[in-house]
């Protein structure tokens, strides 16, 4: 069954919203990736998720023949898959490594997870989705500050 208009519209302004949630965090730790980032990749990837699961309806000649689209081309489905690509080279570009730290590896992460989160609402996931996104902002905020500082290292 061929997503309306509606349906699309509401799955679309949930990732929209959820993205900006995880954002939130993001942007009140002054990180670079913050709400306008996480909504944009959250929407983004529920708008490439919607069209993976409309192409079979879009490219079918007639309803009799959606079965058999889908059964013998899952080719549409990489659209979904190429997300976790596409989201891997952004995240990539916000990791900075210096001689004695790693800095962006979590914007990276939460940019990566914001995908998924909009992934999730794409393919009418949306209560799984708004208890992810809950989830890890609420993991981003109680986690801040929780680790190991790493010692100076000593140059010979």
């Amino acid at each position: 069954m061929s997503l309306s208009l509606h349906e699309m519209v509401i799955r679309f302004m949930a990732a929209l919203l959820l993205g900006a949630i995880i954002g939130i965090e993001r942007e009140l730790v002054g990180k670079e990736a913050g709400i306008r980032t996480s909504m944009l990749v959250a929407g983004g990837a529920s708008i490439f998720t919607i069209v993976g699961l409309s192409l079979p309806y879009l490219l079918g000649t007639s309803p009799q023949n959606i079965s058999e689209i889908l059964a013998r081309n899952s080719g549409f489905l990489t659209i979904i898959a190429n997300i976790v690509v596409g989201v891997g080279f952004l995240g990539a570009g916000i990791i900075i490594k210096t001689e004695q730290h790693v800095h962006g590896l979590t914007t990276a992460a939460v940019i990566w997870i914001t995908a998924a989160i909009g992934t999730l609402v794409g393919v009418g996931l949306i209560e799984f989705s708004v208890i992810a996104a809950i989830t890890i902002t609420v993991l981003l905020y109680i986690t801040r500050g929780i680790g190991i500082t790493p010692h100076a290292t000593q140059k010979d």
